[in-house]
């Protein structure tokens, strides 16, 4: 089973739409997510300030708006074993990244990547901005930025992954 993870700062705007939207289009391609699947998919906050909240209420309004609902997720803070125990950790943005490689084990710095490394068709786009201090339209920017990303990132799995 591939294991991913998808990391911001505080887990609650998005890097948990980055999981609904990603464990979405998974399941549309026929690559189902949880423990007795193909993937394992989950997200999680370099810091600890929001642990156990839910996403971000703007988060979840524009995920539910394209039928995806995150209501459920709790932020968690990234640990020593997520470097382990993941095949890829998924940082937004180029500080989440640096705070990932200092967080983690060396031997595991592989697996630690920027998201939107994997995107095809966001020319100039490298990162995912946090819209954490913007309004709605922040939002909506970041969830098309996201979709664009996990449709690049599942493309990429599926060449170089076997999910029979």
């Amino acid at each position: 089973m591939l294991r991913v993870l998808f990391v911001c700062m505080g887990n609650i705007c998005r890097s948990p739409m980055a999981e609904g939207v990603f464990r979405h289009q998974a399941n549309a391609a026929g690559i189902r997510d949880g423990l007795l699947h193909h993937l394992f998919i989950d997200s999680a906050g370099t810091t600890g300030y929001h642990t156990g909240e839910s996403p971000d209420p703007r988060a979840q309004q524009t995920a539910l708006k394209y039928g995806i609902d995150i209501s459920e997720l709790r932020a968690r803070q990234v640990t020593r074993q997520d470097f382990a125990d993941f095949d890829y950790l998924l940082a937004m943005d180029r500080e989440n990244l640096k705070n990932l490689q200092r967080m983690g084990d060396p031997a595991h710095h592989h697996k630690v990547r920027l998201f939107m490394d994997f995107a095809e068709n966001c020319p100039g786009i490298t990162e995912v901005d946090d819209p954490y201090y913007g309004g709605a339209e922040g939002f909506e920017r970041v969830f098309d930025i996201i979709n664009r990303g996990a449709e690049g990132f599942l493309k990429y799995l599926q060449e170089n992954h076997d999910f029979k």
